[in-house]
Protein backbone atom coordinates (compact mmCIF):
# COMPACT_ATOMS: atom_id res chain seq x y z
CA UNK A 1 0.00 0.00 0.00
CA UNK A 2 2.72 2.66 0.90
CA UNK A 3 4.06 1.97 -2.56
CA UNK A 4 0.53 3.35 -4.07
CA UNK A 5 0.89 5.79 -1.92
CA UNK A 6 3.97 7.79 -2.90
CA UNK A 7 2.74 7.06 -6.60
CA UNK A 8 0.04 8.54 -6.13
CA UNK A 9 1.48 11.78 -3.90
CA UNK A 10 4.25 12.15 -7.09
CA UNK A 11 1.06 12.25 -9.34
CA UNK A 12 -0.65 14.80 -7.37
CA UNK A 13 2.61 16.76 -7.21
CA UNK A 14 3.20 16.60 -11.01
CA UNK A 15 -0.61 17.24 -12.05
CA UNK A 16 -0.46 20.82 -9.66
CA UNK A 17 2.95 21.42 -11.07
CA UNK A 18 1.54 21.27 -14.55
CA UNK A 19 -1.51 23.62 -13.74
CA UNK A 20 0.59 25.81 -12.45
CA UNK A 21 2.79 25.90 -15.30
CA UNK A 22 -0.19 25.26 -17.95
CA UNK A 23 -2.32 28.90 -16.41
CA UNK A 24 -0.15 31.94 -16.79
CA UNK A 25 -1.68 34.90 -15.55
CA UNK A 26 0.16 38.69 -17.35
CA UNK A 27 -0.81 41.84 -15.82
CA UNK A 28 -1.74 44.94 -17.73
CA UNK A 29 0.22 46.55 -19.51
CA UNK A 30 3.08 43.63 -19.66
CA UNK A 31 3.61 40.81 -22.52
CA UNK A 32 5.22 37.36 -21.80
CA UNK A 33 7.82 35.88 -24.85
CA UNK A 34 6.92 32.48 -25.10
CA UNK A 35 9.68 29.50 -26.63
CA UNK A 36 9.08 26.43 -27.16
CA UNK A 37 12.58 24.05 -27.32
CA UNK A 38 14.20 27.78 -26.96
CA UNK A 39 12.60 28.95 -30.01
CA UNK A 40 9.97 32.10 -30.41
CA UNK A 41 6.45 30.77 -30.48
CA UNK A 42 4.40 33.69 -29.31
CA UNK A 43 3.79 36.64 -27.58
CA UNK A 44 1.10 36.53 -24.26
CA UNK A 45 -0.94 39.71 -23.54
CA UNK A 46 -2.40 40.52 -20.65
CA UNK A 47 -5.30 38.44 -18.94
CA UNK A 48 -5.34 34.46 -18.70
CA UNK A 49 -3.17 32.13 -20.67
CA UNK A 50 -2.67 28.77 -21.50
CA UNK A 51 0.49 27.17 -22.65
CA UNK A 52 1.76 23.56 -23.10
CA UNK A 53 3.44 22.47 -19.96
CA UNK A 54 7.30 21.59 -19.85
CA UNK A 55 6.95 22.21 -23.55
CA UNK A 56 6.61 26.14 -23.73
CA UNK A 57 8.46 28.33 -21.52
CA UNK A 58 8.42 31.84 -20.91
CA UNK A 59 11.61 33.38 -22.10
CA UNK A 60 10.97 37.02 -20.97
CA UNK A 61 8.11 39.34 -19.63
CA UNK A 62 8.06 42.93 -20.59
CA UNK A 63 6.89 46.14 -19.40
CA UNK A 64 4.81 48.22 -22.01
CA UNK A 65 4.98 50.79 -19.34
CA UNK A 66 6.79 54.33 -20.58
CA UNK A 67 9.84 54.57 -18.60
CA UNK A 68 11.85 56.92 -17.45
CA UNK A 69 15.46 56.47 -17.42
CA UNK A 70 18.64 58.68 -16.32
CA UNK A 71 22.25 58.63 -17.38
CA UNK A 72 25.03 59.64 -15.65
CA UNK A 73 26.93 62.77 -16.66
CA UNK A 74 28.97 62.45 -20.48
CA UNK A 75 31.51 64.68 -20.93
CA UNK A 76 31.12 66.26 -24.39
CA UNK A 77 33.62 68.55 -25.93
CA UNK A 78 32.12 71.69 -27.62
CA UNK A 79 33.14 73.07 -31.03
CA UNK A 80 35.08 75.97 -29.42
CA UNK A 81 37.47 72.86 -27.50
CA UNK A 82 35.36 73.37 -23.45
CA UNK A 83 34.49 70.34 -21.92
CA UNK A 84 31.06 70.03 -20.51
CA UNK A 85 29.31 67.50 -18.74
CA UNK A 86 25.73 66.75 -19.58
CA UNK A 87 23.21 64.51 -18.10
CA UNK A 88 20.29 63.45 -20.26
CA UNK A 89 16.97 61.80 -19.12
CA UNK A 90 15.25 59.24 -21.60
CA UNK A 91 11.38 58.58 -21.86
CA UNK A 92 11.00 55.12 -23.90
CA UNK A 93 8.47 52.56 -24.55
CA UNK A 94 8.24 49.17 -25.63
CA UNK A 95 6.21 48.68 -28.50
CA UNK A 96 7.12 45.26 -29.74
CA UNK A 97 8.08 42.79 -26.58
CA UNK A 98 9.42 40.19 -29.57
CA UNK A 99 11.81 42.64 -30.91
CA UNK A 100 13.09 44.00 -27.72
CA UNK A 101 13.45 40.59 -26.56
CA UNK A 102 15.80 39.22 -29.97
CA UNK A 103 16.89 42.55 -31.90
CA UNK A 104 18.99 43.63 -28.97
CA UNK A 105 20.96 42.21 -25.78
CA UNK A 106 20.13 44.95 -23.28
CA UNK A 107 17.92 48.02 -25.39
CA UNK A 108 18.71 50.24 -21.75
CA UNK A 109 22.61 49.89 -22.48
CA UNK A 110 22.00 50.25 -26.09
CA UNK A 111 19.94 53.46 -25.52
CA UNK A 112 22.46 55.09 -23.18
CA UNK A 113 25.70 54.25 -25.48
CA UNK A 114 23.30 55.65 -28.45
CA UNK A 115 22.65 58.66 -26.62
CA UNK A 116 26.09 58.94 -26.02
CA UNK A 117 27.67 59.26 -29.21
CA UNK A 118 24.28 61.55 -30.92
CA UNK A 119 25.18 63.92 -28.31
CA UNK A 120 28.72 64.44 -29.05
CA UNK A 121 27.98 64.59 -32.95
CA UNK A 122 25.71 67.72 -31.98
CA UNK A 123 27.64 69.22 -29.28
CA UNK A 124 30.87 68.97 -31.30
CA UNK A 125 28.85 71.53 -34.14
CA UNK A 126 28.01 74.32 -31.19
CA UNK A 127 30.05 76.75 -29.81
CA UNK A 128 29.40 77.15 -25.81
CA UNK A 129 26.98 79.75 -25.70
CA UNK A 130 25.10 78.04 -28.15
CA UNK A 131 25.12 75.05 -26.64
CA UNK A 132 23.80 76.81 -23.64
CA UNK A 133 20.79 78.32 -24.77
CA UNK A 134 19.64 76.00 -27.38
CA UNK A 135 18.41 73.16 -25.21
CA UNK A 136 15.52 72.54 -27.40
CA UNK A 137 17.49 72.23 -30.53
CA UNK A 138 19.50 69.49 -28.82
CA UNK A 139 16.80 67.58 -27.39
CA UNK A 140 14.57 67.64 -30.78
CA UNK A 141 17.75 66.34 -32.60
CA UNK A 142 18.67 63.75 -30.25
CA UNK A 143 14.88 62.53 -29.95
CA UNK A 144 14.91 61.92 -34.12
CA UNK A 145 18.29 60.10 -33.67
CA UNK A 146 17.14 57.71 -30.87
CA UNK A 147 13.94 57.10 -32.14
CA UNK A 148 14.83 56.19 -35.86
CA UNK A 149 17.65 53.76 -34.02
CA UNK A 150 15.78 52.20 -32.14
CA UNK A 151 12.35 51.77 -34.05
CA UNK A 152 13.99 48.15 -35.56
CA UNK A 153 14.66 47.20 -31.32
CA UNK A 154 11.17 48.04 -30.57
CA UNK A 155 11.61 50.81 -28.75
CA UNK A 156 10.07 54.48 -28.97
CA UNK A 157 11.57 57.04 -27.68
CA UNK A 158 8.84 59.43 -26.44
CA UNK A 159 11.11 62.48 -24.80
CA UNK A 160 14.46 63.35 -24.16
CA UNK A 161 15.51 65.99 -21.67
CA UNK A 162 18.64 67.37 -20.66
CA UNK A 163 18.70 68.01 -17.27
CA UNK A 164 22.42 69.91 -16.61
CA UNK A 165 24.64 71.10 -18.57
CA UNK A 166 28.29 71.96 -16.71
CA UNK A 167 31.31 73.86 -18.25
CA UNK A 168 34.21 73.91 -16.40
CA UNK A 169 34.68 75.79 -13.10
CA UNK A 170 36.98 78.40 -14.59
CA UNK A 171 34.29 79.24 -18.00
CA UNK A 172 31.57 79.60 -14.99
CA UNK A 173 33.81 81.85 -13.09
CA UNK A 174 33.80 83.61 -16.08
CA UNK A 175 30.58 83.66 -16.82
CA UNK A 176 29.59 84.88 -13.28
CA UNK A 177 31.53 87.73 -13.79
CA UNK A 178 30.49 88.83 -16.83
CA UNK A 179 26.49 88.47 -15.69
CA UNK A 180 27.75 90.20 -12.90
CA UNK A 181 29.37 93.14 -15.09
CA UNK A 182 26.18 93.20 -17.12
CA UNK A 183 23.80 93.35 -14.31
CA UNK A 184 25.82 96.36 -12.68
CA UNK A 185 26.14 98.00 -16.09
CA UNK A 186 22.39 97.73 -16.03
CA UNK A 187 21.65 99.02 -12.97
CA UNK A 188 23.84 101.99 -13.62
CA UNK A 189 22.38 102.62 -16.99
CA UNK A 190 18.97 102.29 -15.03
CA UNK A 191 20.07 104.90 -12.32
CA UNK A 192 21.45 107.17 -15.10
CA UNK A 193 17.92 106.87 -16.34
CA UNK A 194 16.22 107.82 -13.66
CA UNK A 195 18.29 110.70 -12.70
CA UNK A 196 17.73 111.59 -16.55
CA UNK A 197 13.90 111.67 -16.82
CA UNK A 198 14.07 112.95 -13.15
CA UNK A 199 16.15 116.60 -14.13
CA UNK A 200 13.76 116.41 -17.00
CA UNK A 201 10.65 116.37 -14.88
CA UNK A 202 12.25 119.03 -12.90
CA UNK A 203 13.44 121.28 -15.51
CA UNK A 204 9.50 120.77 -17.12
CA UNK A 205 8.33 121.51 -14.03
CA UNK A 206 10.76 124.99 -13.45
CA UNK A 207 9.94 125.62 -17.45
CA UNK A 208 6.09 125.54 -16.48
CA UNK A 209 6.35 127.78 -13.11
CA UNK A 210 8.21 130.42 -14.55
CA UNK A 211 5.21 130.36 -17.81
CA UNK A 212 2.80 130.16 -15.24
CA UNK A 213 4.29 133.13 -12.81
CA UNK A 214 5.41 135.00 -16.22
CA UNK A 215 1.51 134.45 -17.45
CA UNK A 216 0.79 135.85 -13.82
CA UNK A 217 2.69 138.59 -13.40
CA UNK A 218 1.66 139.92 -16.76
CA UNK A 219 -2.33 139.91 -16.22
CA UNK A 220 -1.27 141.65 -13.07
CA UNK A 221 0.44 144.40 -14.92
CA UNK A 222 -2.70 144.60 -17.10
CA UNK A 223 -4.99 144.57 -14.72
CA UNK A 224 -3.27 147.34 -12.23
CA UNK A 225 -2.73 149.16 -15.52
CA UNK A 226 -6.06 148.94 -16.72
CA UNK A 227 -7.21 149.91 -12.79
CA UNK A 228 -4.76 153.08 -12.90
CA UNK A 229 -6.10 154.15 -16.01
CA UNK A 230 -9.68 153.72 -14.96
CA UNK A 231 -8.97 155.84 -11.87
CA UNK A 232 -7.01 158.54 -14.27
CA UNK A 233 -9.98 158.46 -16.32
CA UNK A 234 -12.32 158.85 -13.71
CA UNK A 235 -10.15 161.56 -12.01
CA UNK A 236 -10.02 163.69 -15.21
CA UNK A 237 -13.55 162.89 -15.38
CA UNK A 238 -14.68 163.99 -12.07
CA UNK A 239 -12.77 167.45 -13.15
CA UNK A 240 -13.48 168.48 -16.54
CA UNK A 241 -17.28 168.13 -14.37
CA UNK A 242 -16.44 170.45 -11.73
CA UNK A 243 -14.75 172.86 -14.44
CA UNK A 244 -12.09 174.13 -12.23
CA UNK A 245 -10.15 177.25 -12.67
CA UNK A 246 -6.95 178.00 -13.36
CA UNK A 247 -6.27 179.29 -9.94
CA UNK A 248 -7.36 175.55 -8.28
CA UNK A 249 -4.93 173.96 -10.80
CA UNK A 250 -2.33 176.42 -9.28
CA UNK A 251 -2.98 175.09 -5.97
CA UNK A 252 -2.56 171.79 -6.08
CA UNK A 253 0.33 172.04 -8.71
CA UNK A 254 2.16 173.73 -5.87
CA UNK A 255 1.16 171.20 -2.94
CA UNK A 256 2.59 168.33 -6.01
CA UNK A 257 5.61 170.18 -5.67
CA UNK A 258 6.94 168.31 -2.16
CA UNK A 259 6.44 165.03 -3.11
CA UNK A 260 8.14 165.19 -6.08
CA UNK A 261 11.52 166.22 -4.16
CA UNK A 262 10.79 163.63 -1.55
CA UNK A 263 13.19 160.45 -1.78
CA UNK A 264 17.06 160.12 0.11
CA UNK A 265 18.39 159.46 -3.78
CA UNK A 266 16.83 162.72 -5.15
CA UNK A 267 19.97 164.82 -5.02
CA UNK A 268 19.03 167.15 -7.80
CA UNK A 269 15.68 168.89 -8.21
CA UNK A 270 14.89 170.71 -11.22
CA UNK A 271 11.95 173.33 -11.12
CA UNK A 272 10.17 173.41 -14.47
CA UNK A 273 9.46 176.54 -16.23
CA UNK A 274 5.39 176.10 -15.26
CA UNK A 275 6.05 177.05 -11.89
CA UNK A 276 6.16 180.78 -12.79
CA UNK A 277 3.20 180.55 -14.45
CA UNK A 278 1.30 178.97 -10.98
CA UNK A 279 2.68 181.11 -8.86
CA UNK A 280 1.39 184.13 -10.66
CA UNK A 281 -2.10 182.18 -10.81
CA UNK A 282 -1.58 181.55 -7.21
CA UNK A 283 -0.70 185.19 -5.72
CA UNK A 284 -3.26 186.46 -8.29
CA UNK A 285 -5.74 184.21 -5.98
CA UNK A 286 -4.31 185.31 -2.58
CA UNK A 287 -4.50 189.01 -4.12
CA UNK A 288 -8.48 188.75 -4.56
CA UNK A 289 -9.09 187.08 -1.87
CA UNK A 290 -7.55 189.86 0.34
CA UNK A 291 -10.04 192.51 -0.69
CA UNK A 292 -12.61 190.07 -0.48
CA UNK A 293 -11.93 188.91 3.66
CA UNK A 294 -10.34 192.95 4.31
CA UNK A 295 -14.08 194.49 5.98
CA UNK A 296 -14.99 198.44 4.77
CA UNK A 297 -13.69 201.76 3.84
CA UNK A 298 -11.56 202.29 0.88
CA UNK A 299 -7.98 202.35 2.39
CA UNK A 300 -8.16 198.49 2.83
CA UNK A 301 -8.67 197.57 -1.00
CA UNK A 302 -6.08 200.36 -1.98
CA UNK A 303 -3.84 198.87 0.46
CA UNK A 304 -4.55 195.44 -1.03
CA UNK A 305 -4.05 196.62 -4.40
CA UNK A 306 -0.35 198.13 -3.37
CA UNK A 307 0.26 195.11 -1.58
CA UNK A 308 -0.68 192.70 -4.53
CA UNK A 309 2.84 193.46 -6.46
CA UNK A 310 4.51 193.42 -3.73
CA UNK A 311 3.97 189.83 -2.58
CA UNK A 312 4.51 188.60 -6.22
CA UNK A 313 6.99 185.99 -6.40
CA UNK A 314 10.07 186.12 -8.94
CA UNK A 315 10.04 183.77 -11.95
CA UNK A 316 12.45 180.90 -11.45
CA UNK A 317 13.38 178.97 -15.08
Amino acid sequence: MEPIIIVLIILVVLVFVALIKTIQVIPQASAAIVERFGRYTRTLNAGLNIVVPFIDSIRNRVDLREQVVPFPPQPVITQDNLVVNIDTVIYYQVTDARAATYEVASYIQAIEQLTVTTLRNIIGGMDLERTLTSREEINAALRGVLDEATGKWGIRVNRVELKAIEPPTSIQDSMEKQMRADRDKRAAILQAEGVRQSEILRAEGEKQSSILRAEGEAKAAALRAEGEAQAIRTVFESIHAGDPDQKLLSYQYLQMLPKIAEGDANKLWIVPSEIGDALKGLGGAIGNFGPMTGGNGGGSAATGKEAAPRREQPRID
